[in-house]
């Protein structure tokens, strides 16, 4: 039963990693949904930000809201109406939404068709006209089989002329791109056969006279079971979950004791995960709604447990699984908005308000639109009074067994709502199920894309003819030599790179006729070598030195704030495009052309900014603190395969190179610097600052070490006994830096791992690893936690990649 489950998984992963074709990823409850969007959003080499329909989806998600990202108006989209209250765009959101790479949805069975259209109008409208959602891949994760989209009768009258449903398949752009249908079929959270057939028979309005006696059967009449066996009843309405809450606790014994959640800057009350005020007693059944991320994993979204004793600062629990008891502390949320680096135009995601609270909540009830997601062992259905489509199933879809499972009321055949227009969609999804053929074509037409992306100049062209038409315009306020470069540099672009580049592009599609990928053509992966070669030498050697020789200097502060922006971008292109080129000179390989693209793009700082004053927004050199901060963030991303923003915002390193904060007080009071943040990189930023503070300024005049003497000088250092901390300090660099080194010299076979770490924090790494094959740094340090750090883990994962080779 594994190999089809395996094999449905790597088609999606397939599809989402190596193609651009559009994906509805869909699947009965508990078949995997939520675990593959974990995943994707691990990757790379995409950039990718995600997004649900509602407050509680996006936090559980780890997105934002579809109208928060795109600014939609509340209220019904209809097609060729004037959205009066739709908000203006700022540069940044813009820059964001041009740079994307993959668009994922989550929850899609509740996206309204006119919302679904509302984001390609704004795709559009910011990137490609002519491209259904401006050209972006698109990841729609759900089951059309569980809650609805909420349409108000007045606001279907103003879109029935437009729409045949109110479902998102009802979009009208998303009908003019093809997308691929993947159905997730093995079912994790249930194993008895009797009651997963039961269970797809409601989902798919199919079930039988004897399965629903079947089921009633479950039906207990004045079922009032003792605390301690643990029930959740779960319920349509709202009212009737807090109704049965608050007279099962007013029943205990004893005072309520209440804890006020702290809720800092932006997060919507519509979106709190529990109570604010949270009134626990001793004894109270209670439900854990959030993930233990610690390295133990004690509790999991959905746990039941009862309180047993409460102090000032823990909760203690005992879980009705397995008695055990667990002390809990507050747990934090982050409300994200996603946001593009004005400096390296990397993807950003701020995190705009926190709500710290207790990850639990009254668990006597719950309501059954609370319930999607989670599991539960034992629980009391009250769906007879089901108003939507998709409620009896998703609540008899949360119990894991049908022994577990009790009804307040007998279900009647007419709570189970059928739609025939989501049966024929599913019918539909079942033909839209690719082949390997279809994956095949589609990674090859990807391929083809970008190998035509990768030769094109016509986007530098358009960033020169930007330039250049700034220096006409204000020729008599800038320098007279501007002009004259940049028309020199058009002229050089034009006939050694562009005029090339097209001659190539018209030779490709000779070596696409052949019915292979790109990535396996011997004879084209021969000539890309040889362009790749040729355009990173000429943009080198030759145009990027033209470039740095445009004088830019002006009094106008306005006219100067337009040419840099426009000069930082046409350096932006021609910086990532030689980084391409560079890439594939080693081969052409899509993921990895993506990787150097994107890489080249996020970490990108225009040359003149690195010569800037830290704090003033540049980029900084090597030698001052901005510049060791920034060495010190991208070396750690790249590490764990993740990007500069994710370890630390830009903005946020410059305020630390400002104020230069010598306290953990003092550093959380650093905009971007939350507890998060401080818990697990706070001490290295303390350290790197205090070091800066001890160099000599005399430093700055030395000559730069070359690389390789760095090395050297490290290793014979560490072989006299130096640690790295005092070897740092000798030199006067950052420990990071020296930690560094250590991880370069036994990934170069020069050093033993052995000799640097003692065994039993080598042992802890490498068992991890050897569990976890697919974790990040992030992953493992969390998990180990002190006094395991990055560099240890960096330099084991280099001890293991010398001996795999």
């Amino acid at each position: 039963m594994a190999a089809p489950v395996n094999e449905t998984l790597e088609l999606a992963h397939n599809f989402v990693l190596h193609t651009n074709r559009n994906v509805f990823l869909t699947g009965k409850a508990g078949t995997g949904k939520t675990t593959f969007l974990r995943q994707i959003r691990q990757l790379a080499a995409k950039r990718l930000v995600v997004v649900a329909p509602t407050g509680v989806a996006a936090i559980n998600a780890g997105g934002v809201t579809i109208h928060s990202l795109f600014q939609l108006p509340f209220g019904p989209l209809v097609p060729g109406a004037v959205q009066r209250d739709a908000r203006k765009f700022n540069r940044d959101k813009i820059r964001l939404l041009r740079t994307l790479d993959l668009l994922v949805i989550d929850e899609i069975s509740m996206v309204r068709a006119d919302v679904l259209d509302g984001i390609d109008a704004v795709l559009r409208r910011y990137r490609n006209r002519d491209e259904p959602f401006g050209g972006v891949q698109l990841l729609l994760i759900g089951d059309m089989q569980q809650l609805p989209p909420v349409i108000r009768d007045e606001d279907w009258q103003l879109l029935r002329p437009h729409y045949d449903t109110g479902y998102f398949f009802g979009s009208r752009a998303l009908r003019e791109t093809p997308y691929v249908a993947i159905e997730l079929t093995h079912i994790y959270r249930q194993s008895d056969e009797r009651f997963i057939a039961m269970l797809n028979s409601i989902r798919e309005k199919r079930i039988t006279p004897a399965q629903l006696a079947d089921l009633n059967e479950r039906y207990r009449p004045n079922f009032d079971p003792d605390d301690a066996e643990g029930y959740i009843t779960l319920s349509t309405h709202n009212q009737n979950a807090q109704q049965i809450n608050t007279q099962k606790l007013a029943a205990l014994k004893g005072k309520p004791r209440r804890f006020t959640a702290t809720v800092e800057n932006d997060f919507p009350t519509n979106t709190f995960p529990t109570d604010e005020v949270l009134e626990l007693k001793v004894g109270a059944q209670v439900m854990f709604i959030k993930n233990d991320i610690s390295r133990d994993k004690l509790y999991y979204n959905g746990k039941i447990g009862r309180i047993t004793a409460i102090d000032d600062e823990l909760i203690y629990v005992r879980s009705l699984d397995d008695d055990t008891e667990l002390a809990v502390g507050p747990a934090i949320w982050e409300n994200i908005r996603y946001t593009l680096d004005a400096q390296t135009n990397e993807i950003r995601t701020d995190i705009i308000g926190t709500f710290t609270q207790y990850p639990l909540r009254l668990a006597w009830a719950i309501t059954i639109h609370k319930s999607q997601g989670l599991t539960f062992e034992k629980a009391i259905i009250d769906a007879s009074a089901a108003f939507a489509h998709g409620q009896v199933y998703v609540a008899l879809s949360r119990c894991k067994t049908l022994d577990g499972l009790v009804l307040r009321a007998p279900i009647p055949s007419s709570s189970i709502k059928t739609e025939q227009m989501l049966e024929d969609f599913h019918e539909q999804v079942q033909q839209q199920t690719p082949t390997e053929q279809q994956l095949h074509d589609a990674k090859r037409l990807n391929q083809e894309q970008l190998l035509y992306e990768l030769v094109s100049f016509e986007g530098i062209h358009a960033q020169l003819y930007r330039c250049r038409r700034v220096a006409g315009e204000h020729a008599s306020i800038l320098p007279d030599g501007l002009l004259p470069l940049l028309t020199e540099l058009t002229e050089l672009l034009t006939e050694k790179a562009r005029d090339v580049a097209r001659r190539f592009a018209q030779q490709l599609p000779t070596y696409f006729a052949a019915d292979t990928l790109p990535e396996t053509h011997p004879a084209l992966q021969e000539r890309v070598a040889k362009a790749g070669a040729y355009f990173d030498s000429l943009l080198g050697s030759e145009a990027l030195p033209l470039f740095y020789r445009c004088p830019t200097d002006t009094d106008n502060k306005q006219v100067r704030e337009v040419l840099l922006d426009a000069m930082d971008e046409l350096e932006k292109a021609l910086v990532s495009k030689q980084q391409s080129f560079r890439r594939v000179q080693q081969g052409f390989e899509a993921l990895g052309y993506l990787q150097a693209r994107n890489h080249a793009e996020l970490d990108f700082v225009p040359l003149r900014k690195q010569h800037e004053p830290a704090g003033n927004g540049g980029g900084g050199s090597r030698d001052d603190l901005y510049g060791a901060l920034i060495s010190w963030r991208n070396d750690l991303a790249g590490q764990h395969n993740t990007t500069g923003f994710m370890v630390l915002p830009g903005k946020t390193v410059t305020e630390l190179a400002r104020t230069r904060p010598t306290t953990m007080d003092e550093l959380l009071a650093i905009k971007g610097f939350g507890k998060t943040r401080a818990r697990q990189i706070g001490a290295d930023v303390l350290r790197i600052i205090q070091e800066f503070g001890q160099r000599k300024p005399a430093r700055e005049s030395r000559p730069k070490a070359a690389k390789g003497d760095s090395l050297a000088t490290t290793l014979a250092q560490f072989r006299e006994g130096n640690t790295a901390a005092e070897i740092a300090q000798a030199r006067g660099m950052a420990q990071s830096t020296i930690e560094g080194h250590l991880a370069k010299l036994i990934a170069a076979g020069e050093l033993s791992v052995d000799d640097v770490l003692s065994d039993s924090k080598l042992n802890a790494i490498r068992s991890y690893l050897t569990d976890h094959p697919d974790s990040v740094l992030t992953d493992v340090v969390r998990a180990l936690g002190d006094p395991i750090t990055f560099a240890d883990v960096r330099m084991v994962l280099s001890s293991m990649r010398v001996e795999e080779a």
